[in-house]
């Protein structure tokens, strides 16, 4: 009788023992997976089903008799949760060819563009605007030229926006006109327009428009159409242009008087020795910047070319060639639609006294000023670009 009760001590050690192997062998198996998968998991931590970490709780497996199969179809469930983690996680998004700073957005949402459309706040986007205007007219104004801009604008068609630069700070004072609602203000005080036009006047916020035309608050336009403007423009192929100006008012140079013989003209005769290059301004590839238009494309190079401190653009003119290729053909002065330089000295009382000058001498000694650093600073970067090429600059000695 003894024997079978011993045979059968010997099998439940041997069955304990077996079990107490393959429990420690699963339990090894287990803890080195968790450990190259999650170094730092913790299982309280770990988004598993709510029935799964208390299944593989090793006594309680013993208690019940859990079968090695069970554990192992433990295990298997545990990986398949994990590489799920793994599967749906999102991806990185990062796009090189993205406008810098986008980079991480899928392209298809980028705008990297924008526009002076006004919005509604009610309906739906694509039902906002009637008609998008194709080009953008600028005036830096001061309350005093209030009736002069409201004549000016009212010689535009719906198919401009209007944009005023309140250099006075006041904008209130022009809701009594009709056409106010529609304008997009901005108000900042005793600036100029290169500043403003610096800030407020990107060439991907103005992208949407064919032409800008940032102009001065003195200027007749009583002889002006500016539909019959544009079409000029583009019969001519200017990027950069004018209208010519009354001969008897405001005219500085040769070049933008109006003719009467003539829809456009590109070149002129200056006073002796002031042109050595018949090609170059102020006998050619010269607008001034009282008045100027730009196509989109000749914008967005002279955008880039306004230094942000230098405000009065003295100088500017004088370089907008730069910005089209050949410049004598595609600048130029429209004499069809001609406009008087009313010479209204406004920026001038926007000086300040000092050292017993008057506001407006601080003022125009700043723009002469300008014009001299302005100079330099192209000079400098021209000798610099070339010197970093290898090249020597225009009409250097140096063969």
């Amino acid at each position: 009788m003894g024997t079978p009760m011993k045979r059968s001590s010997n099998s439940r050690r041997r069955n304990e023992k077996m079990r107490l192997f393959v429990t420690t062998f699963i339990g090894v198996v287990f803890g080195f997976f968790l450990g190259v998968t999650f170094p730092t998991i913790s299982l309280s931590k770990l988004p598993l089903p709510t029935n799964l970490i208390p299944s593989i709780d090793l006594p309680d497996m013993e208690k019940s008799g859990l079968s090695t199969q069970a554990l192992l179809n433990v295990l298997s469930s545990l990986k398949d949760h994990v590489g799920s983690l793994h599967k749906n996680k999102t991806p990185k998004i990062w796009v090189p060819s993205n406008p810098r700073g986008a980079e991480r957005l899928p392209p298809g949402i980028v705008a990297s563009e924008s526009d002076l459309y006004t919005r509604r706040l009610w309906g739906l986007p694509s039902e906002d605007l009637i008609i998008k205007p194709r080009y953008l007219v600028t005036f830096t104004v001061g309350l005093k030229q209030k009736s002069n801009i409201d004549a000016a604008v009212k010689k535009f068609s719906e198919n401009f926006t209007i944009m005023l630069f309140h250099y006075d700070g006041r904008t209130t004072e022009w809701d009594d006109l009709e056409w106010s609602a529609r304008a997009i203000h901005v108000s900042t005080p005793k600036q100029t327009k290169w500043w403003y036009a610096k800030r407020f006047l990107h060439p991907d916020i103005v992208a949407p428009y064919d032409y800008i035309f940032i102009w001065d608050e003195d200027l007749g336009l009583e002889n002006f159409n500016a539909e019959e403007y544009i079409k000029l423009v583009m019969k001519h192929g200017l990027d950069i242009s004018q209208p010519g100006l009354e001969p008897n008012s405001g005219l500085t140079w040769q070049m933008t008087k109006g003719r009467n013989d003539t829809e456009v003209h590109k070149e002129t005769e200056e006073r002796p020795g002031w042109c050595a290059d018949p090609h170059l301004p102020p006998c050619a590839a010269f607008v001034e910047i009282m008045a100027p238009v730009f196509s989109r494309e000749a914008w967005r190079c002279v955008w880039h070319m306004i230094q942000n401190d230098l405000v009065h653009g003295w100088g500017l003119d004088f370089a907008l060639r730069r910005c089209v290729e050949p410049a004598h053909e595609k600048i130029g002065v429209v004499d069809a639609q001609w406009i008087v330089h009313q010479t209204v000295p406004s920026l001038g009382s926007q000086g300040k006294s000092e050292n017993g000058k008057a506001p407006w001498e601080g003022v125009r000694e700043r723009c002469r000023r300008e014009w001299t650093m302005f100079q330099d600073r192209m000079a400098t970067a021209e000798m610099a670009y070339y010197k970093a090429m290898g090249m020597d600059p225009p009409n250097s000695t140096t063969n």
